[in-house]
């Protein structure tokens, strides 16, 4: 626990199973929390292809040796996070991307066991998971990790996956209404003493109970990627951070602004706002850029098509905005690229700072090679920069 001690992260204290008083206050715990301009985490290390719908080539694999030596190398390396795709199914074609990968609160109690510092979440699609059992998952790892666990909440939209399980797929809003009652169910499972019973729209339980408590107080840290109004108001009211996925950085600057604004008016409560998306970052800029297009030019389009059809973007009207999401979605899951210089690279993520983005989640072609270039090259210039302390 050297890193931890030496970051001010309090290690918890034992106490009896019954007790209902956690551990120890999430902030002094969770990494997530941390004093850092800019947060910084890896996304989708526990899917084959990582963040690239690509055949391009790449080191990156998918086996619990090399899973375990990306965590372990972003915990030293300092990053505040580790977030995992929810994936059931891939998405065919050639790639079939993401279709083979690790369970994600599987996956996040070895991690938890194996790492010091950082936050490692698990993504939990709500239609999937009963609440008894997700709350009592969480508070293992949370356990295990001695407060270091988080939970990415996610309602379920690709419906392929969600019709594996009962054959049904939910209308989007209603999607957060399950949502809801379900968050709601597993917030009394981790804090209310006791037993209770459960009616509501989704769920019908008697007599509930969950012991013990997880370590974090007032509970486990909480994360969501809902962009839509519905899914706004969702981060707005229950988590601690909003995910989104921006075309532009003046985008994000007027996202960040609506989701606070939207928090205190209606919740009086503080959520803050993080972004995804893929770095590609060489000595020069031709490197990189070079890079990126090979990516893309070995990208598996067919696959991207399958993926924004699911999501609804087949309905753009344009066959210039369809190619250009389509990059987007080969190259970084949709998110926001970053391709450059080390220099360029920090001097883009000041402006995502800048715009409110209290952090970003990566997606890298090379996840293990990359991160020593990244803490070789890019941290030192991060700090100068007054992005990380």
């Amino acid at each position: 626990m050297a890193i931890a001690a030496e970051l001010g992260l309090v290690p918890a204290t034992p106490r009896a199973p019954h007790e209902n008083t956690p551990l120890a206050d999430g902030r002094t715990t969770n990494a997530m929390f941390a004093e850092q301009p800019l947060k910084l985490g890896l996304f989708g290390t526990n899917c084959s292809y990582g963040l690239t719908m690509s055949e391009a080539a790449t080191g990156y694999e998918l086996t619990w040796p090399h899973t375990l030596e990306i965590a372990q190398k972003a915990d030293r390396i300092g990053f505040e996070a580790l977030v995992p795709v929810a994936r059931w199914r891939g998405f065919g074609s050639t790639t079939n991307y993401n279709g083979t990968c690790f369970e994600t609160y599987t996956w996040a109690a070895g991690l938890s066991q194996a790492t010091e510092r950082i936050t490692v979440f698990a993504t939990s699609h709500v239609p999937t998971v009963h609440p008894i059992v997700a709350a009592k998952m969480a508070t293992t790892i949370d356990h295990i990790s001695g407060g270091r666990f988080g939970l990415n909440i996610v309602m379920g939209w690709f419906s392929p996956e969600m019709e594996m399980f009962d054959g049904t797929q939910r209308e989007h809003d209603e999607r957060y209404a399950y949502g809801q009652e379900w968050m709601d169910f597993v917030g009394r499972l981790w804090s209310e003493p006791g037993s209770f019973d459960v009616e509501s729209t989704f769920f019908s339980c008697q007599d509930v109970e969950a012991y013990p408590k997880p370590v974090q107080g007032p509970r486990p840290v909480l994360i969501n990627a809902g962009n839509s109004p519905a899914g706004m108001a969702f981060s707005a009211r229950n988590v601690d951070v909003n995910f989104a996925a921006m075309t532009t950085v003046e985008d994000m600057a007027d996202y960040t602004k609506r989701l606070r604004e939207l928090a205190r008016t209606d919740y009086d409560r503080d959520v803050s706002a993080m972004t995804y998306g893929l770095i590609v970052c060489r000595d020069t800029e031709a490197e990189a850029h070079a890079v990126y297009q090979d990516i893309l030019d070995k990208g598996d389009r067919d696959g991207a098509n399958n993926l924004m059809k699911v999501a609804g973007m087949q309905m753009r009207s344009l066959d210039a905005q369809i190619a250009a999401f389509q990059d987007r979605f080969i190259a970084g899951w949709g998110g926001y690229p970053i391709i450059g210089t080390p220099e360029q690279v920090v001097d883009e993520l000041g402006r995502i700072h800048a715009a409110g983005m209290g952090g970003m989640i990566m997606g890298l072609l090379d996840y293990s090679a990359e991160l020593d270039y990244f803490d070789d090259k890019i941290m030192p210039l991060l700090k100068e920069a007054g992005l990380r302390v």
